[in-house]
């Protein structure tokens, strides 16, 4: 039976987040705030639980969800050779909106769908977020909408969309916070050399390329590289944290 829980009353907010991790392991699914919008999440580790998020949402294999993790240690766990340019963004920007694809450890269990050997992470910054993470694990997480619908801004929203396929919702109020627009997760591929923003997001290329002067924005290219050979390469995952607002291009 679908559950709501308000976590800005604290005695809910407990009681919330102990239902989630229950549904979690249950391989069921659950709406949670990140500090971009709202998602839809299931254990990262659970092919059913993939697969009961991806229906929910209305979408198959070929847009696999990113992963949300608790803490930065968590990255070489789950990410192989690790860039030291995407290790940098790392630290210089998590939690926040900045999503990394990496090469996934080949030793892990587990089926996102279509990602081509590759994983999308990131720490949001949010509080509900990151306390339910640290008791469940990494999370598999998609923005809780029907793909197609508006990025859900409220717990409320979300539902209206998912209704019964979601075991538990965490109610927080708006977000993103202080904004009535949904700013999707900038995100990088962490994969190539040199690094190259992919969607541009909640954080700027400017400020990415004070830490890495050399990355690549949208649609840039290397030198040697032409437009026609860039377009020709695979996307290694095609969504990362959050879907964009709607009438943007979808991914996030």
């Amino acid at each position: 039976m679908t559950t709501s829980f308000n976590c800005t009353d604290e005695d809910q907010r407990a009681e919330g987040l102990a239902q989630a991790q229950k549904a979690i392991a249950a391989q069921q699914c659950v709406v949670m705030p990140t500090d971009t919008v709202y998602g839809i999440a299931a254990d990262a580790f659970s092919a059913r639980a993939v697969a009961t998020l991806l229906a929910a949402k209305g979408r198959g294999r070929s847009m696999p969800p990113p992963v949300l993790i608790p803490r930065l240690q968590t990255l070489d766990g789950l990410a192989a050779d690790i860039h030291p340019d995407a290790r940098r963004l790392a630290e210089r920007f998590w939690p926040g909106g900045l999503t990394l694809i990496f090469a996934a450890q080949p030793s892990l269990t587990w089926d996102l769908g279509e990602t081509k050997g590759t994983v999308a992470l990131r720490i949001p910054d949010d509080r509900t977020a990151l306390d339910l993470l640290t008791i469940t694990g990494p999370l598999a997480v998609s923005s809780a909408n029907r793909t197609g619908q508006p990025s859900a801004r409220t717990a409320t929203e979300a539902r209206g969309q998912l209704g019964e396929a979601v075991e538990v919702y965490l109610e927080d109020g708006f977000r993103p916070v202080g904004s009535d627009d949904a700013v999707p997760s900038t995100i990088v591929d962490a994969t190539s050399e040199p690094l190259r923003v992919v969607r541009q997001g909640a954080v700027s290329l400017e400020q990415l390329r004070e830490v890495v002067p050399g990355i690549l924005g949208a649609g840039e290219v290397p030198s040697a590289e032409t437009p026609a050979d860039a377009a020709t390469g695979d996307a290694p995952v095609e969504e990362a944290a959050e879907e964009a607002p709607a009438g943007e291009p979808s991914g996030s």
